[in-house]
């Protein structure tokens, strides 16, 4: 036998082919629960109506009021006040202005104001100048020498025990040091008006008098005055007294110049008629008189209507006399 070559077929495979593998698609998200909160509707917002702006008003230019004592202050608060209120111009062409003159000291004018209290002018005077004598002289009305007075010595010069300790309380304050005058004469009508009004028988109404008339400040309204009360009705025709309360509302115009408006409204119901009860005497250093005070008991009102009828005296040359319930 031929030799048989035996031919092996090797079959060979195929490479295996390169196969790309996709990455994994996305994971899909299930949808969230819905919110236990339930979504609020959205506010619109309203457009606002545009309003026609006002126009402005003119500026004044801010008054800064010197003393009333002060050359040509007055002069200056009357030219305020008429052009400020027409009705109150009226008033003041028909009188003289005011005058105020150099006053005292604060301690004299305050122990004169609560000498005068609840008396007519001519007793007040009477014992205002034994008062005088009794300290020798009117430089010697100091503190000291009204606390060594004794309520005996000043009880034999018609000074009653009350107002015996109302004199000795300002003088022990002006003694301890709560006072003075030199610290009365610098302090702001706010803060002087809470000092003073903390002595023994000087009310709120005594300080409003003796701002004016002895420290001579220019914006002091005695809202609990009825003579300017009175004043305030007559001047603006109103059917009813107007009440304290109401006075600054109605007198705010004036500032600063207030003190002096204050004068001519006792000037206006002094000429209709009225019985003022304005303004102490005792604090008054310039020596102008005003309308005796009006008491509240009926028979007082009466004596004092008749001395008024008997001297006829006129607005300038009346004093006027403290009068405080304390």
């Amino acid at each position: 036998m031929g030799d048989a070559t035996a031919t092996a077929t090797v079959a060979v495979s195929p490479p295996n082919p390169v196969t790309t593998v996709d990455p994994p698609p996305p994971p899909i998200l299930s949808p969230s629960p819905p919110s236990k909160m339930p979504l609020r509707p959205r506010k619109v917002r309203k457009l606002a109506k545009e309003t026609p702006t006002p126009p402005a008003k003119p500026n004044r230019p801010r008054i800064v009021a010197r003393s009333l004592s002060s050359e040509g202050e007055v002069a200056a608060a009357l030219r305020h006040l008429r052009s400020v209120d027409p009705l109150l111009a009226a008033v003041i062409d028909l009188h003289p202005p005011p005058e105020f003159h150099s006053f005292a000291t604060p301690f004299l004018a305050l122990t004169r104001s609560v000498l005068y209290q609840q008396l007519a002018y001519k007793a007040g005077t009477v014992v205002f100048n034994r008062f005088i004598a009794l300290c020798e002289g009117v430089d010697n009305v100091v503190p000291e020498t009204v606390l060594s007075l004794t309520e005996q010595q000043l009880h034999q010069i018609a000074v009653s025990s009350r107002k015996a300790a109302y004199l000795h309380d300002l003088a022990r304050k002006y003694q301890n040091g709560i006072l003075s005058d030199s610290k009365i004469l610098d302090m702001d009508d706010k803060s002087l008006f809470t000092m003073l009004s903390m002595v023994n028988g000087i009310g709120s109404w005594s300080v409003h008098i003796f701002m004016i008339f002895s420290l001579h400040r220019p914006d002091v309204l005695p809202i609990s005055d009825p003579g300017v009360r009175k004043g305030v009705q007559m001047l603006y025709n109103l059917d009813e007294l107007p009440r304290p309360s109401s006075m600054d509302k109605l007198c705010e115009k004036w500032r600063p110049y207030r003190s002096v408006a204050t004068w001519y409204l006792w000037k206006l119901s002094n000429v209709k008629g009225t019985t003022a009860t304005a303004a102490a005497v005792a604090m008054a250093a310039a020596n102008t008189r005003l309308p005796e005070p009006q008491h509240e008991q009926q028979q007082q009102q009466q004596q004092q209507q008749q001395q008024q009828q008997q001297q006829a005296p006129s607005l300038n040359s009346m004093f006027n006399v403290g009068y405080d319930h304390v």
